[in-house]
This record gives structure tokens, sequence and C-alpha cells, in this order.
């Protein structure tokens, strides 16, 4: 476990504001413990709901196999084999032998969570779905990687399982992925929703091994350090800044339903030198099913994470 360390001194963030909506309310909803509570019911009921959106994308289902082109497979580490433990890999449509591509990891939310809008997560590693809005199934391979268990030898579908094994796993598994199937280790993007949001940090920056791996990150829906009452060891602000100093500069996409002024607020305050884009979304929905729409939101994400991820070829 982390020690704690003296706030990092140094100038103030450098940010950039790429969407000027506000709904007026920080919609943090906290799952689990408040799952038919969500702060995001605060919001306006005038308000659009997401859900009467129809969707253009449709994640693929999870198969067993081996791994091919659109196809989303099961996987574990060979010392998980037999075990519940796995992650989920996809390679893009355009995926060829030989070839490089950039690498999306994300992690999901918390499992067991369901709001008056609709929004369900069930925190499994099948249930992703940033992965596939950014990318549209194409260009970039994508893991959903699992918060491990080694107990119980399964994934954790809320919080973290056993944090230090979790990283442990990520880091072995986009080792494998990058030599077995062509990723990219110079462009390899850290995503997640809500808990996968903390993540970001808080397994993602967990230690300096896994903090080499990342070339940008992507949080929408929470941002470690911002909340200190989460319940599990080094949730407070001190222990988040010493993960953040692991950050070194790299960019940052922070997406929030309403107001990521919180966030923005929190970063400022921590005198981090680093590029925040901040993206608020105009619906109360806690939901990473929002990159499956064709919104405007999610034009700016894609934009962002091209102009972000060194290029990379794919034929």
């Amino acid at each position: 476990m982390f020690g704690h360390a003296r706030s990092p001194v140094g100038r103030r963030s450098s940010f950039i504001v790429i969407a000027s909506i506000a709904l007026g309310v920080c919609a943090f909803a906290p799952e689990a413990a408040l799952a038919n509570e969500p702060t995001a019911n605060k919001l306006p009921a005038m308000q659009p709901n997401i859900v009467s959106i129809p969707p253009d994308l449709i994640v693929p289902p999870v198969a067993d196999g081996e791994p091919v082109a659109g196809k989303r497979v099961r996987q574990s580490l060979p010392e998980y084999r037999g075990t519940a433990v796995h992650h989920v890999l996809y390679l893009p449509t355009d995926w060829k032998l030989g070839a490089k591509y950039p690498v999306i990891v994300e992690y999901a939310g918390n499992g067991n969570y369901r709001n008056g809008f609709g929004d369900v997560n069930d925190g499994s590693v099948e249930g992703s779905n940033l992965g596939y809005g950014i990318s549209g199934g194409k260009g970039f391979i994508w893991i959903a990687m699992p918060f491990v268990d080694p107990v119980k030898k399964e994934n954790a579908t809320q919080w973290w399982g056993d944090a230090d094994a979790s990283a442990d796993y990520c880091v072995k598994t986009v080792r494998s992925v990058c030599e077995q199937y062509g990723g990219d280790p110079q462009a390899v993007v850290l995503a997640g929703f809500s808990r996968g949001a903390i993540a970001c940090n808080y397994i993602g920056l967990r230690n300096d091994e896994i903090a080499r791996l990342w070339a940008a990150f992507v949080a929408h829906s929470h941002y470690d350090g911002v909340i200190e009452k989460w319940p599990y060891a080094d949730a407070d602000r001190r222990s988040a800044l010493i993960r953040l100093g692991r950050l070194k500069g790299r960019p940052v996409l922070v997406s929030q339903e309403g107001d990521p002024g919180m966030t923005r607020r929190y970063i400022e305050s921590t005198g981090m030198q680093a590029s925040f884009t901040f993206l608020p979304l105009p619906y109360p929905n806690h939901t990473d099913a929002w990159v499956l729409r064709d919104l405007p939101e999610r034009a700016k994400l894609r934009d962002w994470v091209q102009k972000t991820v060194p290029a990379t070829k794919s034929g």
C-alpha cells in the first residue's frame, strides 16, 4: 500500500476545455452503496435521457476461442487458466497479422448498479463499452481488463479485488497482447468508466512499472482523489496525489454527465502540470453506453484520441 506524501508543488495545470455545456450539477453517482440513489437523479428533469437516443453501434458478443478480426474473446494469463479470472480481447475488423495497432485498455464500473434513468452496470469485463465506442471497431486493439480477486480466483465486479494483483495482471496482459497481436507499446490508451475511471490512476498509476505503459488516459465519470470517502484503502487525497505524480505530463480526457467542474477544481488545486481536457455531457445518465451513440461529444472524444495517441500504422 502507498504511504503519504505532501501535495506536489508546481505551476497550475494546463487545461483545455473542449465543450461548454453545463447542467449546473456535478453528477458523480457513487455505485454500490448508493446504487438506488444516484446523485445524477438531482439533475434537472428537463434534461434528455440518453436511452431515448438509438445506438448506432452494437458491441459484438463475447465468445470463447482464438482471436480473429472483429471478434471478442475471453482470455486468461497462464497463471490464471482454469480459474474465472479473465480479460476480453477484441481485434479490430481491419486487423492483419504483422501490422501494428494502437491499444485501448479499459476498466469497467462497479457492478450491481442501477438507477432511475434505466442505467445498469454489472461490473463485468464483458459489459464494457468505451473501447468499442471510441474505435468503432476499427483501427484499435481493445482489451477489457479485470480487477483480480486472487483468493476467490475470479474477477471482482465491485471495487478492486486485490489492487496489486490487478496491476500485475494488467502489465502482463498488455505486454502479451502487444507481442502476440501487434499492439503498439508506444500507443496504449487507458480508459475507464466510473470505478474504471478511478482505476485509471488507482490501478494504472499504482507503481512505476504499470505507469510506464500509457500514452494517454480517458476517464469517464469520476476521478481518483476527488472523493476521499470511498470504501477502500488509500482513497484519501494524499495517497491519490502520489499516484497522480506518476502522470508525468501525459494527456488526460475527463468526461462527465453534467459538469466536470469538481474534477477540474481538484486538479487545479494540486498544481499538477499536465494537459487535461474536460468534456461535459448534457445527459444525466451514469453510463459508458453514450459512446455507442452518434453524439457530438463522441466525435470530440474520437478526435482527441486520434490527435493524442502517437500515430500507428495499421496496415
